[in-house]
């Protein structure tokens, strides 16, 4: 992945086999999400991250200048050579969105072919899992309260052969002039979005989960959940509004959680 942005502008690039189905799905992602969910965020998610390093929130001028940098349809992909042009030097993708709930879904995938078939994988809080394990229903996740690290909601989900995926702010953000911004960046407008609202998606596959997840966070609720019903995943948003807990949700959603 570094070797692939750092060729950027540099004409076309043979990608691995893997590689070329993340770009695919990410591709879907975009368009179903309407740009809400953009691998070449990678410049603004550079930026961002060195703003929180060194605790220096990046100006106007500094946004405006990466977001030349994202956009989707500026890429160039040829399935037939198994190739990607990044047409733009200092344009980076940032699969940070998808990555891990694929990851998961093919460690799944291949347990499966091997005959394993109760697992499940958690790359990073994002999981895919096959059959419940024996004497269960499912297996048994929880759902951290917004704003917190250690804090879940009183009910647990339980699963199997699904995948989940929860995004927050909870554990990387900055704060500036009294709003916090998530490292989960909008790339419409370059900033972290900073709805302070924690996203938990059930899908049937681990990438879907994990970009949804994503997506999810910067739409608006109602946006949000018709994204997640036209992929056939279900979906709940928690909001802190004056200390209480106000959910949203799609209507399948209720019933994974657990009896």
């Amino acid at each position: 992945m570094s070797k692939t942005n750092a060729l950027a502008g540099k004409g076309r690039q043979q990608i691995s086999p893997a590689l070329m189905d993340i770009v695919l799905r990410s591709q879907v992602a975009y368009k179903k999400s309407k740009g809400a969910f953009d691998i070449t965020v990678g410049a603004l998610s550079q930026l961002w991250r060195k703003a929180r390093k060194e605790k220096i929130f990046p100006g106007k001028a500094m946004i405006d200048e990466k977001r030349k940098l994202v956009g989707f349809d500026q890429l160039l992909i040829d399935k037939t050579r198994s190739s990607v042009t990044i047409p733009r030097f200092g344009m980076r993708l940032d699969l940070g969105g998808i990555a891990k709930g694929y990851i998961a879904q093919k460690v799944i995938d291949l347990l499966k072919q091997n005959g394993i078939e109760q697992a499940l994988a958690d790359a990073g809080g994002d999981m895919a899992m096959s059959n419940a394990p024996m004497g269960s229903n499912g297996w048994v996740v929880g759902v951290n309260v917004p704003e917190t690290t250690d804090d879940l909601l009183p009910k647990k989900l339980e699963l199997q052969n699904m995948a989940v995926a929860t995004s927050g702010d909870a554990y990387q953000y900055m704060e500036h002039n009294g709003l916090k911004y998530s490292h989960i960046i909008n790339p419409r407008t370059g900033y972290g979005i900073h709805s302070q609202r924690n996203v938990t998606v059930i899908a049937k596959d681990g990438a879907d989960a994990d970009w949804l997840a994503t997506a999810c966070s910067i739409l608006p609720i109602e946006d949000a959940k018709k994204l997640a019903v036209s992929m056939h995943a279900e979906l709940l948003i928690t909001v802190l509004d004056k200390g209480k807990i106000v959910y949203y949700s799609t209507k399948g959603f209720g019933r994974y959680w657990k009896q």
